[in-house]
This record gives C-alpha cells, sequence and structure tokens, in this order.
C-alpha cells in the first residue's frame, strides 16, 4: 500500500457501505479495490484505498460486513455475501478450519470473523440469524457445525490486573530502574519515566473545541487525569477542575507540573470508590484515555460513574479510540460498542470522527459531546 496521507478518509457506516468524498461508492471494482487492500496502519487505525489513492478508513462498526451467509449442503459449500455483491465461497472444511476458528463474541453475543490479516468483519441480523441456523448446536462457549465443534473467543481477555493501582504505579515508575524515580528527578530535573499515552500536551481535541464551546465557568471532572495537561487546560481557560487517578504517582507528577495552578483539586482514588459528595456535583465530566485504559469488563460501570457525577443538566466530553485492538492498554472499541455504552445515559449533541489527531492517534479518534438523561 502506499504512504497513507493524513487528509484523505473513507467512512464504513452502520450498514457497511463505504463514503468517499461525502458520497457513497457504487461502483463494485472500486469497493472490491478497497477490500482487496484492507489493511491495518501502523496505530492500529484501518487503511485501504480507492482508485489506488491510499486511505484511512474509518469504520462505525467494522470495515466489512456479512449480509448474507448461504450453506449448500450438496456441494458442502459456504457463501458469504458482503456489501457491493463481493463474496466470499469457502469449502465446510475450510471455513471451520479458517474462519470459524477465528470467530469471537462481544458482550452483546454478537459475532465477530477476523481474515487473514486480523481485519475484523461483523454480520448483519439477518447473516447473524442465517449463521446461527446453519449451526448443529451453540452456546456462549462454542458453535458446532457440520460436526465440529469450535470453541470461541471473548472480545476482551481477562485483564483484571488493570484494576488496581500497582500496575499503574508501576506504569509511572518503571521496574527496571538504577535509581529511585525521586533520584532521577533530583539528579536531571525530570521524570524518570514518561509513560506512552503521554502526549505532554493538552489533547488536540480539547484544544480545539473548548474555545468554540463557549462554556460558562464549569465544575469539570476528569477521571484517569494522569499528569493532568488536559486538566492544567481546563484550568486556565477559568474552570474549576477535580482530577482524579488511582496512582498516587501520577499525582504526584500532576502537582509537580501544575500545582501553581490555584483552580484544579486532586484525588488519589479508585475511579469506583470516589466520595459521596461526588454525586451530582459537577457540569461537565471530561474524558480522555481512561476508558480505553481500563478493563473493558468495567466500562459500563465507567459510564454510571460519570452520569451519577453529573448533575441532571451535566454534560459528558469525550475523545474515544476507535480501533481493533483487543488487548491493551490502551483498548480499541467501535462507534457501534461506544453508542450502545452510552444510549441510556447520555444523549449525543456531537458525534464526529476526529480529523486533526497527532499522527499517532490519526483516524482513530471519536470526538462526543453529550447530554446527561434523566433516568
Amino acid at each position: 500500500m502506499n504512504t497513507y496521507d493524513q487528509d484523505r478518509f473513507a467512512a464504513v457506516d452502520e450498514n457497511g457501505w463505504i463514503i468517499f468524498d461525502n458520497r457513497q461508492i457504487e461502483d463494485s471494482q472500486i469497493a472490491s479495490e478497497f477490500y482487496k487492500n484492507l489493511q491495518f496502519l501502523p496505530n492500529r487505525s484501518f487503511g485501504s484505498t480507492i482508485a489506488n489513492q491510499a486511505v484511512i478508513v474509518e469504520a462505525f462498526d467494522c470495515p466489512l460486513i456479512v449480509h448474507s451467509f448461504q450453506v449448500d449442503t450438496v456441494a458442502r459449500k459456504i457463501t458469504l455475501t458482503f456489501n457491493y455483491s463481493y463474496v466470499w465461497e469457502l469449502e465446510f472444511k475450510d471455513f471451520v478450519q479458517t474462519v470459524m476458528s477465528r470467530f469471537y463474541l462481544d458482550v452483546w453475543d454478537r459475532v465477530y470473523g477476523l481474515l487473514s490479516n486480523g481485519i475484523p468483519f461483523s454480520f448483519s441480523k439477518k447473516a447473524h440469524g442465517e449463521l446461527l441456523d446453519s449451526l448443529d448446536e451453540f452456546d456462549d462457549e462454542s458453535f458446532v457445525f457440520d460436526g465440529q465443534r469450535v470453541v470461541l473467543d471473548t472480545l476482551w481477555h481477562d485483564e483484571s490486573q488493570l484494576e488496581g493501582s500497582a500496575w499503574w504505579d508501576q506504569a509511572y515508575t518503571g521496574e527496571r530502574q538504577t535509581v529511585t524515580n525521586e533520584e532521577y528527578q533530583k539528579l536531571t530535573g525530570q521524570f524518570a519515566i514518561n509513560p506512552g499515552w503521554n502526549l505532554e500536551a493538552p489533547a488536540e481535541t480539547l484544544k480545539d473545541m473548548l474555545p468554540r464551546m463557549k462554556l460558562p465557568k464549569s465544575r469539570v471532572l476528569i477521571l484517569g487525569c494522569g499528569d493532568s495537561h488536559d486538566a492544567a487546560f481546563f484550568a486556565e481557560s477559568g474552570h474549576k477542575v477535580t482530577a482524579v487517578d488511582i496512582s498516587a504517582h501520577a499525582i504526584e507528577r500532576s502537582k509537580k507540573l501544575f500545582g501553581h495552578l490555584p483552580n484544579i483539586t486532586w484525588l488519589q482514588s479508585d475511579l469506583f470508590k470516589l466520595p459521596a459528595n461526588f454525586q451530582g456535583s459537577f457540569d461537565l465530566v471530561y474524558e480522555y484515555t481512561c476508558l480505553c485504559a481500563l478493563n473493558p469488563e468495567l466500562r459500563s460501570q465507567l459510564i454510571q460513574v460519570w452520569s451519577r457525577c453529573l448533575h441532571d443538566q451535566g454534560q459528558l466530553m469525550a475523545t474515544l479510540f476507535c480501533m481493533h485492538k483487543r488487548d491493551g492498554p490502551p483498548f480499541g472499541g467501535s462507534e457501534w460498542e461506544f453508542r450502545e455504552l452510552l444510549k441510556k445515559r447520555f444523549q449525543p449533541l456531537i458525534w464526529n470522527r476526529w480529523r486533526k489527531s497527532v499522527s499517532r492517534r490519526q483516524g482513530r479518534e471519536l470526538f462526543v459531546l453529550a447530554q446527561k438523561r434523566k433516568l
């Protein structure tokens, strides 16, 4: 594939149709080229080509969606039909060994598959039903097709080690240093470790959107604040910020960097054990790189925390990572998943893919501004 242009994007909508230059692609040959050249970019975004032009691919769900799953028991063949009549035909044994063996389930029991290069595909409701109807039997752990049982993987693997402070403290201090973090700072005046997620600057979405939103002076809650560059940006814009992190080392670093700012309060705490007086106390919850860092099994609980901490007219401002990455941190996600997670408690006001990210995050950021719902 050619070097991708950070200014050229193609979207794949919820139904699997390709959108390029604000119009839906109709030509099946262009779509075939697009599917053939799908690949992961170095930052885990998707990439492909359209008319020999390299593009970053923004998929609402997966880049490919199966719309028909047909079984020919006489010829012993499986036919998967995607958009644009793009067809994948396999023998029964090849389907079991090379396709079904790579199936996995999300928390909504939706089935996903993987191409040989790891690119994911999903099923429309119709095709999902046809797939299940073709099975000899199935449960949440396995599928049986043509007498052969395949154990299914889950979308997320066990990541419970991320739930305590120890893992995050080690990420900030490192485990193989020859001097302590404090000694290194005395010697160099710098932090011994700069975690890979740290941009050492406010997020691009925040720098762009906050001035344009013209928010009144607000009480802002930031969970998973890290080094607090975003918290400082809010504070310097006149907002009153409460910044929380589970890592004592993150709080220490934050105070060294921004302790001179009068309107930031820091708290070292488990995000799920916040003080009772946080409930209904904030105008805005700001989210960036916290949801993607948690054990994914806790995502719905974190969203409940956001909702509880906001007053009835409060809002969520979030930048979420859309990428296919099942391990982490950071863990991936899709617009489909984020919509399902948020819809009970938040009403989106702005929902846009962000196309002005730093290069290592280009193509995978989703900006959301949402109003808290009354339950």
